[in-house]
Formats: structure tokens, sequence, C-alpha cells
């Protein structure tokens, strides 16, 4: 069973030795995030700021900064565990949804329970909400301000709920929200984002887009926000599959829209379609600073939290961070669900040093001509992998995180001439090479072996391996031989 709140998890990290309380006077302002920058460059603990200058309330960070916390709150001993659990949902074939999920997974006891864990549950009393602030204001908040060029302080971890008008179907996504004022936030939902096409809906209809901002919940919930969820799925349903229990929701006190019942702190109040502001600049993942440009405003007309809250934050920037790490566990967690449409991929490996988004590595079982060049384009229209300015296809055999053994082969098998396919199309807005802002080009390189059906005008040489039987004898040598076994260990490649 998940751990219900933030408050608990942060309860069961201390007991396993895996949080520090900082005790210490420190300044929202820079400080914590150098704290926490330091922390999470040597695989540090979560952190617990209990003496914030001028703060009523302890700040939270690193809570999901390592892969050992991400497996603690998902109850798994690793992510491929969980992606196996993913991979359940990925049975599904539309138009069938959740219903063809359910009748494809074998066992009536096994289908109840994910039955069960499906739906979220309504509540009528929550504990985000024990508190509700006679006035707004958000300097009252330990919002931090991470770098010394950001354009103000700035909510960087808030999971925000927007509405689709034409479905009513709600949809949760992780944006930055820049303070401007006491009651006023920047509104950082980008352009190919489904928060950004909610308002575009409304804006259609002339009317103001409600929001809500929850601020810390259970890590489950808080991974859920930013996960890429199967098409047709919320973001609150798969919150109930990864729980392995339902989601507690309550409706908002002043707007139509519902926020997980155990969130530390909700922001409600609007966006206004016809309003934007400057937000920015702001040191982003890229390690660099992102370009201070229009984005929608968040007017907060209403502020509840807990009757003892903890502000969870956490800090962007070149890695290791903690958004590079969940960057990571969510490409190992939802394979899955891009085998779903590509089931030729064998796996796949967003390097840390790429951003995730800038550089992916495909392994695939090769089976025709241009096969490659097929998983490049498909890739490229799949969600957020659009944004992929380079794109390296390797054979099924290839260690797609072995990058010594990448480079081998992008260096030996591919031909710059032919087998480099350039495109153009949508990039991430953050990205900082393209001369047009969010449209640029991208490159796929297909590092696969060729042969006469590609064709390759001439035989394809062998690879050196050397004799089975030979590595059998060995093998056994080695582990006869006292003096190998103490100078040498493993087996040749």
């Amino acid at each position: 069973m998940a751990v219900r709140s933030l408050g608990e998890f942060l309860d069961a990290l201390e007991s396993r030795g895996d949080l520090v309380r900082v005790r210490s006077p420190v300044s929202r302002d820079l400080e914590i995030t150098e704290i926490t920058r330091r922390t999470i460059g040597r695989d540090g603990p979560a952190l617990l700021f209990e003496n914030v200058t001028g703060a009523s309330m302890p700040v939270a960070m690193n809570v999901l900064g390592s892969t050992r916390r991400i497996t603690q709150a998902l109850g798994v001993d690793n992510l491929d565990a969980m992606a196996q659990r993913i991979a359940q949902l990925t049975r599904l074939k539309p138009p069938a949804g959740i219903v063809g999920a359910l009748r494809d997974i074998p066992g009536t006891l096994q289908t109840l329970e994910l039955v069960r864990s499906l739906g979220p549950k309504r509540v009528s009393r929550a504990p985000c909400q024990e508190v509700q602030r006679p006035t707004v204001d958000l300097d009252q908040l330990p919002i931090l301000r991470c770098w010394p060029g950001d354009g103000g302080r700035t909510i960087t971890f808030p999971v925000v709920v927007t509405q689709d008008p034409e479905t009513g179907e709600s949809h949760t996504g992780i944006y930055r929200l820049q303070q401007y004022g006491p009651d006023t936030l920047g509104f950082h939902a980008q352009i190919h984002r489904v928060g950004r096409n909610n308002l575009r809906k409304w804006a259609a209809k002339g009317v103001r887009m409600p929001v809500a901002a929850a601020i810390g919940m259970d890590p489950v919930t808080l991974l859920s926000g930013l996960a890429p969820v199967p098409e047709g799925i919320s973001n609150f349903v798969f919150a109930s599959f990864l729980r392995g229990e339902p989601l507690e929701l309550v409706g908002c006190k002043t707007i139509d829209l519902e926020v997980p019942a155990q969130s530390e702190i909700v922001l409600e109040g609007y966006v206004d379609p016809a309003e934007s502001r400057l937000e920015g600049p702001f040191g982003d993942h890229t390690g660099y600073y992102s370009a201070a440009e229009p984005f929608p405003v968040f007017h907060v007309t209403c502020i509840t939290h807990r009757a003892k809250p903890v502000y969870l934050s956490t800090v962007t920037g070149k890695p290791p961070t903690e958004d590079a790490v969940l960057g990571k566990a969510v490409e190992r967690i939802f394979l899955p669900v891009v085998r779903l449409v590509l089931p030729e991929i064998v796996d796949m490996n967003l390097p840390t040093e790429g951003l995730f988004i800038n550089l992916g590595i495909v392994s695939i079982r090769k089976s025709y001509p241009g096969h490659a060049r097929k998983v490049m384009h498909a890739l490229w229209g799949l969600g957020q992998m659009m944004f992929t300015r380079y794109l390296v296809i390797v054979d099924a055999d290839v260690d797609v995180h072995d990058l010594h053994e990448v480079l081998y082969r992008v260096a030996l098998q591919a031909d710059p001439e032919a087998d480099f396919e350039r495109v153009h199309g949508p990039v991430d807005q953050l990205s900082i090479s393209n001369p047009v802002p969010n449209f640029g080009a991208k490159v796929g390189i297909d590092a696969t072996r060729k042969g006469p059906a590609d064709g390759f005008p001439r035989a394809w040489p062998d690879e050196i391996r050397m004799d089975a039987e030979v590595i059998r004898t060995v093998d056994a040598l080695f582990a006869q031989d006292a003096a190998l076994k103490g100078r040498a260990s493993g087996a040749p490649p």
C-alpha cells in the first residue's frame, strides 16, 4: 500500500536514514538551492529545511532525487518491476480502453483488484483544506529563488490541474509558476503541453480557464503528474493504479476542479486567455537561463493548506539534479508505453548527458529495409519524443546504456551520406540551439548493420568473435587457476 501523503513519505525516509533535518537558519533565496545541489551531487538524502528565514513552514527538497527513493515510493525493488505493472495497461487495444485492458488481464481476482485501484475516491473533507486563508498572500509561502539571474521567486514543483472544456477530462502537469505579486503567478505551460492546449479551448469559448496548483503530495501521485500516461487514461486514474489503492480527490473551494485530498497546499484561481506577461528568465534543466517570454497569468483567488503544511520544491539546472533522476525513472518505467506503439523496440536510453529530450538511443529488432527510419519517424510523432534532436538507432544486440558500445557502432556502422535522416519539426520551447523558437532540425542516425536488402553494395564483414568452446575452456581455467583468478576476471566480449 502506498503512503498517503508527503509527510508519511518523509517519515518513512527518516526511519531509513535517508532524510536530514536542517535546523540551521537558511535563506530561500539561493542558499537552499546550493545546499540541495551539493547534496544531490553526492547522491545524498532528502532534505527538510526547518528554519527557513521569514517562513512559517518547512521546505522539503531532493525528495525524489535518487532512484532508491523513487523505488521506495513505488513499493518495488527496481524500476523494471514497475514497468512490468504498467505493461498490463499497454495491453489495451483502442478503442477498447480500460475495459479492454481489464479483459486482457487473466484471473478474476486480479481483474477485480485492478478495477478497485483504478477509480479515484471522492471525499468531502480533506487535509489540504484544513485551513483556508482569509486573504491571498503568496509571500506567506516559502517560494524559492533558485539562481542569481532568475526573474523572480518560482514555485518549481506544483501539480497543476486544468480541464478540457469539451470533454470535461482533467489533466495534470508540472508547470513552473513564477511569482509576480501577492496573488499572481506566471503560468509556464509551454505551447506543446496539454495545459496550454486546454487554455486554447477555453479561449475559443471566450471564458477564463479554472486552474488549481497542488503543492506537496504523496510521491506516487507526484510522479503520475509528470508521467506520459497512455492516452485516454487520466493522471489521477493512473496514480490510483500505481498506488494500488484509490487516490482521494476533493473538490476545490472556489472552482470546479478536483485536487488530491492529501496535498499540503492548494492554490485555486484562473487564467484569462487574453492576458499575458513576461515570465523568466529562469535557470533551467539545460544549464542555461531560459529567455524571458510572454506567458499567461495565473490569478490566485484562494489558498488552502494543512494545519501544519510542508512546502515541497525542487531545483532545475545542469545535471545532476532531481529532475534528471526523475526523467531517467520515467524513461525506464514507461518503456512499455513506447513498445505499445513500436513493439520492435528492444530498449531505449535517453542519457542524462543529452538532457533526455535532446538525445535518444534505441535498439530495434530490424526486419526490413528502412526499418530504422520507420522507427525514427514514429518516435518523432510520439508525445514529447517529438522534441528529440538526435535519435540513434542500433541493432537489438547493442546495449543502449553502454555509451562506449553505442559510439563504436555509430562511428563504424553509420555512413554520413546514406544513414543520416535530417528532418524539421517542433523542438522544445527551452531548446537554445535552434535559431527559430519551437521549430528546428532533427537528425536520425541509422547505426544498424546493413545488407543487400538495404541497398548496401558490398558484403558486410563478420564481427570478430571468439569460439564458444574456447570461452568455456578459459572460463574453467580462470575459475581454477589462482594466479589468473587474482589478476583478471570475466569473459572476453
